[in-house]
Order: structure tokens, then sequence, then C-alpha cells
């Protein structure tokens, strides 16, 4: 079938992306879904820092590349084996499929599942095929998912089936930005009750993950970013205290305010400023998360002593440690009792044909989430 998607021929074009036009709109054929897949009709889909780094050439992946990976959308048809959903069911895509078999999967870890990244990072569905084409030739899918598209195919293993009653706009944050910051809070860090917790980078991941730390009932809260307006938001959610990290005094700042650190730092900003950032205002014994994902080449330099005398851990998270069908509905029931209000964090709703400009907004920081409203 013919479908629109927005498709980067390649990467690194300069901003502003209204005039340089990376994401061409164009009308590509998409396969029916073969074994194991599904065909979605999209009804939203993200812009993320992830669809970001690519198009800037921070996370280089094969191209041509038909984007976007945060996304909700309604069942068009299933390929043969699938059982489990049919036509009309309301579905998240998930930007990491799990095959269930491999090591990590076995484990309960299905974000770290191995085929699943290694078709991520080859531009193919889990099955290891291409269902886009241009011409006859093929067009790599973006994380399995490849939602800024009016249909995608996609594995079985990329989809989790949500209530029909949630508006179809709001499901799609579920996908990356929750699943991601309120995954690093609850289940990376594990963050007890009464807890100090500072939130670094307040981006629609980190503005879920400061959702996510006052769902768990954190008793402070800080919220750290460059952009006085996010700051301000922050409080609006309900932040107890907020920091700009353009002050060059600004670690200090916090720990004195907090006396000597936050037990649970989040690094959401996808800098390794950011980073180093969060790791100084952990105090003694705490723990510093990380789920922003900076350029491949990038460092970090940490005192080794400091690990040891200070008891300290130095974390990773993607998506959110998360598993996906367990979690993805709790965080559902969540926002509609009011206690996760991620709603709140879509700023802008846009046409497929203005996506470039979102991501103008995005790549400037006047936006939370924007999604596409197909």
């Amino acid at each position: 079938m013919k479908v629109r998607a927005a498709v980067l021929g390649a990467m690194g074009a300069p901003p502003p992306y209204a005039a340089s036009r990376p994401l061409a709109i164009e009308a590509v054929d998409l396969d029916p879904p073969g074994q194991g897949e599904v065909l979605v009709k999209i009804a939203a889909a993200g812009l993320c820092h992830s669809d970001l780094s690519v198009i800037n050439g921070d996370r280089p992946r094969p191209m041509p590349m038909a984007l976007g990976h945060e996304a909700s959308g309604v069942v068009e048809a299933v390929g043969p084996g699938v059982t489990d959903l049919a036509r009309g069911d309301h579905v998240v895509m998930v930007f990491v499929p799990s095959c269930g078999h491999c090591l990590p999967c076995a484990e309960g870890r299905p974000a770290l599942c191995e085929p699943g990244a290694a078709a991520n990072t080859k531009g193919t569905l889990l099955s290891g095929e291409r269902r886009i084409s241009r011409a006859g030739a093929p067009i790599n899918h973006h994380l399995g998912v490849s939602a800024f598209a009016e249909y995608a195919t996609v594995s079985r293993r990329s989809l989790v089936k949500i209530d029909p009653e949630l508006p179809l706009d709001e499901a799609a944050l579920f996908g990356c930005a929750v699943l991601t910051g309120v995954g690093a809070v609850v289940n990376t860090a594990r963050v007890p009750v009464g807890a100090s917790v500072a939130v670094v980078g307040l981006g629609g991941v980190g503005l879920a993950s400061l959702l996510g730390a006052l769902a768990c009932g954190a008793s402070r809260v800080v919220a750290i970013d460059l952009a006085e307006d996010k700051l301000a938001f922050a409080r609006q959610l309900g932040a107890t205290d907020t920091f700009n990290a353009g002050s060059p005094a600004c670690a200090d700042e916090v720990r004195a305010a907090t006396g000597g650190g936050v037990e649970y730092a989040f690094e959401l900003a996808g800098s390794v400023k950011a980073l180093e950032l969060a790791y100084r205002i952990t105090r003694r014994g705490g723990t510093t998360v990380t789920a922003g994902l900076p350029p491949p080449d990038r460092t970090l330099a940490v005192p080794a002593v400091q690990l040891v005398a200070e008891e300290r851990t130095l974390k990773g998270s993607y998506i959110g440690t998360c598993v996906p069908t367990r979690d993805l509905p709790r965080y559902v029931a969540l926002y509609r009792r009011g206690r996760l209000p991620v709603n709140r964090l879509l700023t802008h709703r846009l046409k497929l044909d203005e996506i470039n400009e979102g991501f103008d907004r995005l790549n400037e920081g006047k936006a939370i989430r924007q999604v596409v409203v197909f």
C-alpha cells in the first residue's frame, strides 16, 4: 500500500530545519505484515531527542530511514502467527522489540533484548526484514517502528495493547517519554517513599521522571535545567526546588540546599556535562542514574576512589529498565487516577507536513512534547 511518511535521506542537515528540510514527506510503499507482524494505523507520534539525534548525526543510523519511534495507533491487520491482537485494538509502540528468548529477555530484562538491539542497529524489523520501500529500493526502519507515517508494519513484539478509552494522542507519550522517565525512577533506581531526588534536564523524558518521583512519594524533588520557563513549569508540576544549570555554582547551590546532595540524581539531557552535574549533586552513598543518550564518542571521567570511599552508585537506564507489558498498563492506571499527569507534558499537536518546524522547536528547547496527529 502507498502511505505518506517522513523520510530522512541523509544525516547532518543544518538547522533551522524549516529551511534545510531534512525530513521529506514522501509517498512510500508499505508491505503487509509478515509472520509475527502487525499493520498499525498511526494515530499520534511524538517528537523525541532520539529522532533529533539521528537527524543531526549524533546517533548514526543507516540511510535512508523513515523516522519516528514514540507512537500509538489502531491495529489494521495482523500477519500469520499473531493471535492475541485483532483489527480495532488500540496499541502503543515500544522502540525495542523483545524476542522473549535471548538471555536478557529470559532474565526479565526485555529492554536489553539482543536480537532487538541488533535489528534496531541495522534498521530492520525483529524479523530482519524491511517493509518500507521507494521505487523498489528499501527504506530503513527507525527502532522497529517508523511512526512518522500514516501506517506502519511492525513486529508484534513492538506493541502493547492499551485501554481504548485512553486518548491516543496522550497514549503516544507512554511508549518512550513515560516508560523511560518514570521507569528510571521506579525500576532502575527504585526510589523509596521520602527520598530526595534531583532531575537534570527537563525535556519530555526529564519531566516524566519528575512526575515519577512525585508519584513515588519523594519528599524533595529538585529540578535543574538551563531554561527558566522549564524550571517554572517544573514548579507547577510539583518540584520543591529549582536551579539553573547555567550557574557556575549550580552544584554547590544544590548541595548546600539539600544538606550535602540528593539521594538519587537523574540525568535526562543526553549531555555529559549534565551527567557530571548529576553526579556532583549526588550525596555520599547515593545513586546517579543516566537515561540520556549523548553521542557515542563522549566519555565521562569520575574520581574512581569516590565510588569506593563514598559507596556511590552510577547506573544506566534504557527504556526505564521496563518490562513494557507489565509497566505500561500500570503507568496508564496511575495517569487515569491523576497520580501521573503526563497529559500536561503535551505542548504541541502537529500535522505531518509541519514536522521539520517541530524539530526546530525541539532543537531550540521551545517545546516539551510534541505529537504529530494523523
